[in-house]
């Protein structure tokens, strides 16, 4: 006579069954889909390593695919295993609408980078101005999310690619030359072609000095207490911060060795009598850096 089992004892070993059959259905489709990704993930390096992309960009291109896919088989092996998944696709809708709003601003920068990638306004080692952002520096390095900057005065600074991407970006690393300019005011009582001759002695000597275009010095305008003579030169664009310190004190030297006055600010200042009448008397030397107050200049009278 065949054995009988009782009925709770078939339906333990039914369900026993069924989930093990599900177990082993959701480890095979699942492990089927990570080799799967894994394939996918290097032909993806591969290929986009043999481009001109960032490594961080081809990266983080074979994970986000590596993970989707991998992602997508283990909701199919759940499926195929008999779980309901429903509720998995309605709590990942909620979960893909929260991670959208939170991400907005890592979702700009990543977009951001990429557009700067294929735009190239800058590239590691250039000295750029960053109008939006008020940085001034040497780019050292352009991830995905964020650009590092080494500023004039040693600092270090990242900024969101997001913020250089809306600002204006000025190169000062692109062009071969760069002009510098100098306003440089001699007075009244000297000669124009001298003071000229000095500052141009001055350029023609720098080695670094562009011949091409020729520098140009003029008469910019004629102040109320100097000559304005207009200096403009060109010198190459990596150097052009060390020259342009460095030249305005030569320039300032050669004026003073050629007896070439650089005025200071004057003012006439006229003083009331005591008696309170209308009669005034101007003082007969004009006070460098006077304000123009009668009673400071009374005071500095003695």
């Amino acid at each position: 006579m065949p054995l009988q089992l009782p009925d709770a004892v078939l339906r333990v070993l039914s369900r026993l069954a069924h989930g093990l059959y599900g177990a082993a259905v959701f480890a095979m489709v699942t492990g089927a889909g990570i080799v799967f990704a894994m394939l996918i993930r290097r032909m993806v390096r591969r290929t986009l390593g043999m481009s001109q992309l960032p490594r961080g960009l081809v990266d983080l291109a074979a994970k986000s695919i590596y993970y989707f896919i991998v992602a997508t088989a283990s909701v199919v092996g759940l499926a195929l295993a008999g779980v309901d998944v429903t509720g998995f696709a309605f709590a990942g809708s909620l979960l893909g609408v929260a991670l959208g709003f939170a991400a907005q601003t890592v979702a700009s920068n990543f977009f951001s980078g990429f557009f700067l990638y294929i735009d190239k306004p800058l590239q590691p080692g250039d000295y750029v101005e960053l109008a939006g952002a008020d940085v001034t520096g040497r780019v050292l390095d352009i991830t995905m999310f964020s650009t590092r900057i080494e500023t004039l005065d040693g600092r270090i600074v990242r900024i969101p690619n997001e913020d250089i991407f809306k600002a204006t970006i000025v190169n000062l690393h692109r062009s071969v030359a760069r002009r510098i300019e100098y306003s440089v005011g001699i007075s009244y009582s000297a000669s124009i072609d001298e003071a000229r001759e000095a500052v141009m002695r001055v350029l023609e000597r720098h080695p670094l000095v562009l011949a091409e275009p020729p520098p140009t010095i003029y008469v910019e305008d004629l102040g109320d207490n100097a000559v304005v003579l207009r200096v403009m030169f060109w010198v190459p664009s990596w150097r052009w911060i060390e020259i342009r310190q460095q030249l305005l004190g030569e320039i300032k030297k050669a004026l003073d060795e050629a007896g070439i006055e650089i005025p200071f600010p004057q003012r006439v200042v006229w003083l009331h009598l005591e008696k309170g009448d209308e009669q005034r008397e101007p003082l007969e030397e004009a006070l460098p850096g006077t304000t123009g107050s009668p009673q400071l200049a009374a005071e500095e009278m003695g």
